[in-house]
């Protein structure tokens, strides 16, 4: 011990550490999905910041810590972005710097059972509170939330459905802590095992009494898959190609990937002509996803449009939450630079302005999301509120094949299923392609980066209210609570200790002594 703490002794040393350690939570998420290393990942990162010699220094190991973590979880982007991932990154772990010195505050030195109690409340919720800033659509969204590690664990989408991804956030960073405590914090080990033994006992009651979505219907949805073909044209040509296979299938949908049209309806008549040909061989309505500049408005949108035997049924959604630089460039007169050191949008995306659920035939109501926005919780939630039957989402990600995106992106719609009581779709033009039945589970085979196919799948539907459609994210709301009272307690605190400390010493005035006067004659 006395070794490594020399040799963290220089600030260089321990800063790339703390870089290194911030990235080891990577790992848990796909391609790795290593789901059970969550619960150890952040044991490094906590230890280097309890450590740290001052106040300041934590809270500088927080920084650097959400920096590795940020550059690790987006690491696809690097293409993209170039070194403009680097500065991101960089601003965005700042929001780990109150969270670095809150662990040294709560774990600092030899913490009492009092305080440590308090560290598994309070270091979940700071975590919590970063989840919840980040998350916001101009920050970059809700991508590589710790929680979503967990989307291929039964317990853990159980739990998924009682608070929704946040719970599960909340549950790993504890864990961590409790870790923590157990393997170098002698004093505080009794509320360390407890905490261990609550989170084993939440995970039990959930999985006995939180409700269980019970089928009632089963539908037929086929996913078409092109894989990476150039040119809007011949992609058009593939994509009609495999869905003119699926006749006779006796479908109930259809659904092409992301931008699986790139020319406007309105414009091209002749396409949407084609594609009500198919519906009407295949005997099901099909949903496309238009990524072209507006006939009817300015500026260009992602659409998702269905298109029945007689055409466009005149439902659309265009989408709301757009991929910062990818789609748009946030305050573009100032970072419009951005172009020239990445692939970033020259030109910004228009957006929608409301969720829509479309029935699109056979008595099937859908919830559609583009892209990026599969990530949100909420979005999926207030789809199941509106009454969406399956919720769907049509990606692509031709630009990161060869990364860990595909796979990590794939296994958000097991989240989004879980926390809804819903089944999900989650169709790429290239990609990962997945279905997800009501509690998450995996439906039938993964189609990977490679595949240019179309594939059926049988899709169990399910209706009711789970916990976290009802109640939203309660937990988030608990973490904010928890951190109020902090703030509360160490300003009450603080104002206590003011009032007792001693005044300050002054010194006695001196007393002059008279000198005796002397009376002349």
């Amino acid at each position: 011990m006395k070794t490594i703490d020399r040799w963290l002794a220089s600030p260089w040393r321990r800063s790339v550490a703390v870089v290194l350690a911030g990235a080891l939570p990577v790992f848990a998420f796909p391609a790795p999905a290593l789901w059970w290393f969550a619960y150890v990942a952040l044991v490094p990162w906590i230890l280097l910041a309890r450590s740290a010699p001052t106040g300041k220094r934590a809270a500088y190991d927080g920084w650097l810590g959400g920096l590795g973590f940020m550059v690790a979880v987006h690491h696809w982007l690097l293409p993209s972005l170039n070194v403009f991932l680097f500065l991101i990154a960089g601003l965005l772990g700042a929001l780990w710097a109150p969270w670095g010195w809150l662990v040294r505050r709560f774990l600092g030195g030899v913490p009492s059972p009092g305080r440590g109690a308090a560290a598994l409340v309070v270091l979940p919720s700071g975590w919590l509170a970063v989840e919840l800033v980040r998350s916001w659509q101009g920050l970059g969204g809700p991508w590589g939330l710790l929680g979503s590690s967990q989307w291929q664990v039964e317990p853990a989408l159980r739990l998924a459905s009682v608070g929704g991804v946040w719970l599960l956030s909340f549950l790993v960073v504890a864990v961590n802590v409790a870790v923590t405590m157990l393997v170098a914090i002698r004093a505080v080990r009794i509320p360390a095992l407890a905490s261990l033994v609550a989170t084993a006992a939440a995970t039990s009651a959930a999985w006995v009494w939180s409700p269980r979505p019970d089928v009632d219907g089963r539908v037929r949805i086929a996913l078409v898959q092109p894989g990476v073909i150039n040119g809007a044209d011949q992609r058009f040509d593939r994509e009609e190609q495999l869905t003119r296979g699926l006749v006779g299938q006796r479908l109930d949908l259809i659904v092409w990937g992301e931008s699986s049209i790139g020319f406007d309806l309105g414009d091209r008549p002749d396409l949407a002509k084609r594609v009500a040909a198919l519906s009407r061989q295949t005997g099901a309505d099909i949903l496309v996803n238009v990524d072209a500049r507006r006939s009817d408005r300015p500026g260009i949108y992602k659409s998702s449009v269905p298109i029945g035997p007689d055409g466009p049924t005149g439902a659309r959604y265009d989408k709301m939450r757009l991929v910062p630089f990818g789609e748009y460039i946030p305050a573009r007169s100032v970072l419009g630079w951005a172009t020239s050191v990445g692939k970033a949008a020259g030109e910004d995306r228009r957006r929608g302005t409301e969720q829509v659920v479309m029935d699109v035939g056979h008595g099937l109501r859908i919830g559609p999301m583009v892209c990026f926005e599969t990530a949100f919780p909420d979005m999926s939630r207030h789809l199941a509120q509106d009454g969406a039957d399956v919720l769907l989402g049509q990606s692509a990600t031709s630009t990161f094949q060869q990364s860990w995106a595909p796979e990590q992106h794939a296994s958000l719609a097991a989240l989004r299923a879980a926390e809804t009581g819903r089944p999900m779709v989650h169709s790429t033009l290239t990609g990962v392609s997945a279905v997800y039945g009501p509690g998450g589970q995996r439906l039938g085979p993964w189609l990977g980066t490679e595949a240019s196919t179309a594939q059926v799948y049988e899709v169990p539907l399910a209706h009711g209210i789970t916990p976290y459609v009802r109640y939203g994210d309660w937990p988030v709301k608990g973490a904010l609570l928890a951190l109020a009272a902090l703030g509360v307690t160490e300003g009450v605190r603080a104002v206590r200790l003011r009032r007792s400390a001693p005044g300050p010493h002054v010194r006695p005035a001196r007393t002059v002594r008279e000198s005796p006067v002397r009376h002349g004659h």
